[in-house]
């Protein structure tokens, strides 16, 4: 059976990447399979990122329901990141991901 290009841009797993589609989103989301953090923190335990980019990725990931923000009263107000429900159903897959990538790293990257 052929698929047309419509058929491909619902197929499910196409819908799923571009959830998670974008430089940062996977790491964000290994980081905040931990448990919630804090921007700083998070942006600390990803250190080559800009604070700008994190921001957008975060916000996408939001968007996507994926990641929750909440908000703690105080001065200066205090935000914290965590995995919703299904982006805590996601960081199992990304591991098995991972562990795929793992055992076969040798044919994909160049390790120095």
């Amino acid at each position: 059976m052929r698929h047309t290009y419509h058929d491909i841009e619902c197929c499910a797993a196409k819908v799923a990447l571009d959830q998670i589609s974008g430089k940062w989103k996977p790491i964000i989301i290994f980081h905040l399979s931990a448990g919630p953090r804090r921007f700083s923190e998070l942006w600390r335990e990803i250190p080559r990122v800009s604070k700008k980019v994190m921001l957008e990725q975060l916000r996408q990931l939001e968007a996507a329901t994926l990641v929750e923000r909440t908000v703690h009263n105080g001065f200066p107000p205090e935000v914290t990141y965590h995995l919703s429900g299904k982006g805590q159903q996601l960081a199992p897959i990304l591991q098995q991901l991972e562990q795929w990538a793992l055992t076969h790293i040798e044919g994909v990257v160049q390790i120095s």
